[in-house]
């Protein structure tokens, strides 16, 4: 499927609905994302952002509704079965392991033997971390660092080359510059705009932060009572009227 200008889209999400118990958290969820495209994702908490990002990493399955990837129907059967088609997350945690040197945490899960014998391939691994970090720009100084010696900003630096390095077709980013300061924010929105001047990779992005995503991102989606209410590029909006959108669906629940 694409749009108007020919662009593909990666994902689209139709009709998605997802309870627990007699909680509903997703009710009735329409999405897309195109390629080269940066989706911003916003809403209160508790408004279904991680559920329905659980449902598009194949952790969750929806009760109803569809999902197309690369324009064909898909049950996410698992995460991994996601990762296979090349869904990856990064998620607030990273998922880095910080006693491990930077190439060893880029091939997690992934690593590079000599066969008949299981030892690793380290200087192959070293080489193939540095180009991935360099192809976008990560500069970190060496690859056989530990990951817990770098900066806050470094290692979600190294989380998001992880994914790109795995071939992601499309990258969720949940909440990545939280608890970040302006330098490493910055570092990461600098990430941000090389993958999306790439052209080949759709992102969505979680963030409370609605300057950065006015800024960085191409869309912005705001998602309240389980369903998307307002889909908007992101030229066309701004902080104020997504603050008063937020503000105002705050104000209607106080009792």
């Amino acid at each position: 499927m694409t749009d108007t200008n020919g662009i593909p889209e990666v994902i689209r999400a139709e009709h998605l609905s997802k309870g627990f118990g007699p909680v509903s958290a997703l009710t009735d969820v329409n999405l897309y994302v195109r390629r080269g495209e940066i989706l911003g994702l916003i809403g209160d908490n508790g408004a279904g952002k991680s559920t329905l990002i659980k449902i598009l990493t194949g952790f969750h399955q929806p009760d109803g509704g569809q999902i197309l990837f690369d324009g064909e129907p898909v049950h996410l059967r698992s995460v991994v079965h996601a990762r296979s088609l090349g869904i990856e997350t990064v998620f607030q945690d990273l998922a880095l392991i910080n006693d491990l040197p930077v190439y060893l945490n880029m091939h997690l899960s992934k690593e590079l033997v000599h066969r008949p014998l299981p030892f690793l391939r380290r200087r192959e691994m070293r080489r193939r971390a540095r180009e991935a970090l360099d192809s976008i720009g990560i500069n970190i100084p060496s690859v056989t660092a530990e990951v817990g010696l770098l900066s806050g900003g470094q290692r979600q630096a190294i989380a998001v080359a992880r994914a790109v390095y795995s071939s992601a077709k499309l990258l969720l980013l949940d909440e990545p510059l939280a608890a970040m300061g302006a330098k490493e924010s910055t570092l990461i929105l600098k990430l941000l705009a090389q993958l999306k001047a790439r052209g080949d990779i759709a992102i969505i992005l979680i963030a409370h932060n609605y300057s950065q995503v006015v800024d960085v991102c191409d869309r912005v989606n705001l998602l309240q009572h389980g369903e998307i209410t307002f889909d908007k590029p992101t030229r066309d909006t701004s902080v104020t009227e997504l603050l008063d959108l937020v503000h105002a669906e705050y104000r209607l629940n106080q009792p």
